[in-house]
């Protein structure tokens, strides 16, 4: 009965494998034709398992934001709030959200108000509405960076290299008129200009502005607002990775001491002597 078990078991593990292999070799086409250039892993700090996100980086990364990024691309879901302990102190996030103005009310009259922003309040959008950031793009609308890195394939890793990979188009490749080649973006052909170059901007702690430090610092900031719980997350898993080594030992004996006598119990046959029958 065990080995028939067994036997199914490897054949629906084989079934399983096969399937997969035929999926993703049913998929490699559809990637092959929109001659895209994969990106590399990077040796990003915070990606060991006990690592946390550069908090310096973060901060020069929001400042890149701010200073390139938020003229096309919104933030609506992240708030001046979440950057307080993380790359700003309350001060200086309540100094930023100050800077902004927000629509609010309606008042005593019943009229809608300018206010100076809070903490509370998000990042502003550069545009009203979709159709005004598509007139302003040339007919694509800048996405939403709030959880740019978890959506895209490849990660900060893709980020990085998109923001480092613009360049001439090889010869006989043709761009459209308002796109850029980028071989890192799917199809090659990117609404999106060139936007980091070296020293565009200048870190207030001095660190050399080149196209690659920009990029790796607003990428290392992109996956902050893509999972703010990181940092959390893995302090967590060091508080609960030696208790869960305590339970597998307790389980692992428990597991020993319930099923020894199974394991160790002989079957003997024991030859009963004839009945005896009176008469």
């Amino acid at each position: 009965r065990w080995l028939q078990l067994g036997r199914r078991a490897a054949l629906a593990a084989g079934a399983l494998g096969a399937g997969s292999g035929a999926a993703l070799y049913l998929s490699t086409p559809a990637f092959a034709t929109e001659l895209t250039l994969h990106s590399s892993h990077l040796p990003w700090s915070h990606n060991g398992w006990f690592s946390s996100l550069d908090a310096a980086s973060v901060r020069r990364g929001y400042f890149v934001f701010k200073q390139v990024c938020a003229a096309c691309h919104s933030m609506k879901f992240i708030a001046y709030r979440h950057l307080v302990g993380v790359c700003l102190t309350e001060e200086e996030a309540k100094a930023e959200a100050a800077e902004i103005q927000v629509q609010d009310g309606p008042d005593e009259t019943g009229q809608m108000f300018e206010r100076p922003g809070k903490l509370s309040d998000f990042f502003p959008n550069p545009y009203p509405n979709v159709e005004a950031a598509k007139a302003a793009n040339g007919g694509a609308a800048p996405p939403d960076l709030s959880f740019i890195v978890a959506a895209r394939h490849g990660g900060a890793d893709y980020l990085f290299h998109l923001l480092t990979g613009y360049m001439d188009p090889p010869a006989g490749r043709l761009v459209g008129e308002g796109l850029y080649y980028n071989p890192y973006f799917p199809g090659g052909a990117i609404a999106m200009a060139q936007a980091l170059y070296n020293e565009i901007i200048e870190y207030e702690d001095g660190t050399p502005a080149t196209q690659s430090q920009l990029a790796k610092d607003v990428a290392t900031f992109l996956t902050f607002t893509s999972e703010m719980e990181h940092d959390d997350r893995k302090r967590i898993a060091l508080k609960v990775l030696p208790w869960t080594l305590v339970l597998v030992a307790c389980s692992w004996f428990a597991k020993r001491h319930v099923f020894t006598y199974l394991k160790s119990r002989k079957i003997a046959y024991k030859n009963r002597p004839p009945r005896k029958f009176y008469t």
